[in-house]
Order: structure tokens, then C-alpha cells, then sequence
């Protein structure tokens, strides 16, 4: 598990770097750096995640369960602030960077419905790693 979390960190933290270049052609450039500062951030706290690995005593389908929470938590955050960057939306869930910016429901409901998972997902996968602290 370890090293999955290693390389899964590192993934996402170069997509938070490559996510960096693209700030100035995207639609919310501010929204673009909240994109950029997730993935590289949440690609360090997987690495961080993976040094912590060998303290966390849970059993095999509760580590796999919060890694899986974790994983997908870090991953839709990048997701869904690049698409509201890309698209214009955030309005509900991230009214500072979406700023003005408006777009179909459909469009605000997919980044909305990647918000709001991946928050309930990093925190009930931060709990069971606690608890396996």
C-alpha cells in the first residue's frame, strides 16, 4: 500500500504542476490556481500518507477502504476544480473562486456532485486512518 500511495501522490502532484501551465488559458484562471494548489498539496499528503503507512494498524479491508476514500478524495478535488476552471462553474460550492462566473446546471451539478463526494469521502478516510494510528 505503500507504494502505491507514493506513486499516486507523485502522479497527482504532476498533474498539479502540469495544471500550473494551463492557469492562463483557462476560462476562471483563479479557479485554475485552486486546481493547481489542490492537486500538488493533495499528491504531498498521499506521499505523506505513504510514510505514515507502516504506524497504521487496520485490517486489510479498512486500509484498502480508506485508501480507496482518500485516493478518490485527492483525485475529484483536482477534477473538479480543473472542470470549474475549464467551465466557469463553482458558484455554490466555491463562491470566491468562481467569482463571476456562471455555466449550465448540468455543468455546476457535476462539479457540485465532485465537491460535495470528496468531502464526505477525505473525511471519513481520514477517520479510519486515525483510528489505525
Amino acid at each position: 500500500m505503500q507504494t502505491v500511495l507514493f506513486k499516486l501522490g507523485l502522479v497527482l502532484f504532476l498533474l498539479g504542476l502540469l495544471t500550473g501551465l494551463a492557469i492562463p488559458v483557462c476560462k476562471n484562471p483563479r479557479m485554475a490556481l485552486s486546481s493547481h494548489l489542490e492537486a500538488t498539496l493533495n499528491g504531498m499528503f498521499l506521499a505523506l500518507l505513504g510514510l505514515l503507512w507502516p504506524h497504521i494498524h487496520l485490517p486489510n479491508a479498512w486500509g484498502v477502504t480508506a485508501v480507496a476514500l482518500i485516493v478518490y478524495a485527492a483525485y475529484a478535488n483536482w477534477l473538479a476544480t480543473l472542470l470549474a476552471a475549464a467551465w466557469g462553474a463553482g458558484r455554490k460550492f466555491a463562491p470566491i473562486a468562481a467569482g463571476d462566473h456562471a455555466t449550465s446546471a448540468d455543468k455546476e451539478g457535476i462539479v457540485g456532485f465532485l465537491l460535495v463526494s470528496l468531502a464526505v469521502s477525505i473525511v471519513v478516510g481520514v477517520i479510519i486512518v486515525i483510528v489505525g494510528l
